[in-house]
């Protein structure tokens, strides 16, 4: 049972139907049709009011409603040891613990050093053989962390407070802050809190920094030290199927000072694409990168092959479809929710166009006027986006001809609505 606690809505949350009994929301999308008492619960949640209820683990679970972190009652300041990996630099005197990951010139006040590179999965589990509290706070050496662990001022504990709530709940195994810095960076999931799960909005968190409880960390095992890339993604979507709650909390950010360059920016997408077959590997139909209905995918295969008409009439029919199957829905929201699919699905398709499926589509374009039209308008829907994700393609690319493993191609038609 879930303690009493506060909770705020997610931002796809809507209360629907005549009585007020359904509910639209999480990631993917589901609807919820309440009983009168769970009519009651979700609107002390939409109050902002304390509320227990069995009812708030389906919303949790849905990723439909998010802790509201309020003071901590477990942790403090003092019960968190930060932990940076580094390779070169100079090492921050605040207290935290640095591991050397054998830079050419031994790094001067590190805690520990690496006679041999192991790369940022090996220098974090070494560090972990260092810190002895609850809690281990996983900080890249290119982050700014604004206060750090071992600070004793009450600027410090405010601005750790809400990350460190989550960790009340003794399920939730990691939670991650918003990572600013680069303009239209990977690393920036926004504004909005989530729970953390492959296939939903949120899908995982850069290791830019995380926070870790160490006997969740322990009892996976750390990070995997075979992936050079890739190994935040990877520690994150283990402890979820392990069964640790992990959340992201925008409410705080840190800075993850970006490459000097725009060419070293690309490298960086390059290298953050090449851990997409080594994790297609361990995270089999995890990492597809378009993932539909069947119904939707025909909408838009219809489009770009030349027969809007047609994907029109498809369109139309699958939304009118959807009016029968939400009994209790207003016909003009089920039909706006159907619009809201189909659209919200030719953004992902832009998105794995630009981003996995560009050279196929570069290669057809040499023959195929459609396809040049294809590939331009993928780009059109996101401009700024189009040089990272064509980076980060071409190192999921490599990765996937060095491994020889294509399932960071592969779509995933998920059902055939009846």
């Amino acid at each position: 049972m879930t303690a009493t606690m506060r909770y705020r809505v997610d931002a796809t949350w809507s209360r629907v139907g005549s009585t007020g009994r359904v509910v639209l929301a999480g990631s993917p999308y589901r609807v919820f049709r309440l009983t009168e008492a769970g009519a009651l619960v979700a609107a002390r949640i939409e109050q902002g009011s304390d509320v227990v209820s069995k009812l708030v683990e389906r919303f949790l679970d849905a990723g439909a409603i998010h802790p509201e972190p309020g003071a901590p009652e477990r942790f403090g300041v003092d019960d968190v040891t930060v932990v940076t990996p580094q390779l070169g630099g100079k090492v921050a005197r605040d207290g935290r613990v640095t591991v050397d990951d054998a830079s050419p010139q031994p790094l001067e006040g590190a805690t520990a050093r690496l006679e041999m590179n192991r790369g940022p999965a090996g220098a974090r589990n070494a560090g972990r053989h260092h810190v002895a509290t609850g809690l281990i706070a996983f900080v890249d050496a290119d982050v700014d962390l604004p206060f750090g662990a071992s600070d004793d001022g009450r600027a410090a504990a405010d601005w750790w407070a809400p990350l460190l709530a989550h960790f009340d709940d003794p399920r939730v195994g990691l939670v991650a802050p918003r990572v600013t810095g680069d303009d239209g960076s990977s690393l920036d999931l926004g504004v909005e809190p989530a729970r953390v799960r492959a296939g939903t909005r949120v899908s995982y968190v850069p290791g830019a920094m995380v926070i870790v409880r160490a006997t969740a960390f322990d009892a996976i095992g750390g990070f995997d030290e075979q992936l050079r890339f890739g190994e935040d993604v990877d520690l994150v979507w283990r402890l979820d199927q392990a069964g640790w709650r992990c959340r992201y909390e925008p409410a705080r950010e840190v800075r993850h000072r970006p490459r000097p360059s725009f060419v070293g920016r690309l490298r960086q997408q390059v290298g953050y694409g090449s851990s997409s077959a080594p994790l297609a590997m361990r995270h089999p139909g995890v990492l597809a990168p378009y993932r539909s209905n069947g119904w939707t995918v025909a909408v838009w295969l219809l489009a770009i092959t030349g027969h809007p008409i047609v994907a029109s009439a498809v369109a139309a029919g699958t939304s009118a479809a959807l009016i029968p199957k939400l009994p209790d829905v207003e016909p003009a929201v089920s039909l706006r929710l159907a619009a809201a699919g189909h659209l919200a699905a030719g953004r992902q398709l832009a998105t794995a166009i630009r981003r996995a499926w560009w050279p196929i589509v570069l290669v057809a374009a040499l023959v195929s006027r459609r396809a040049r039209w294809t590939g331009v308008l993928s780009i059109a829907v996101a401009p700024r986006r189009a040089p990272i994700d064509v980076a980060f393609g071409w190192g999921l690319w490599r990765s996937m001809i060095r491994h020889r493993a294509w399932g960071p191609i592969v779509p995933a038609i998920v059902s055939w609505p009846n």
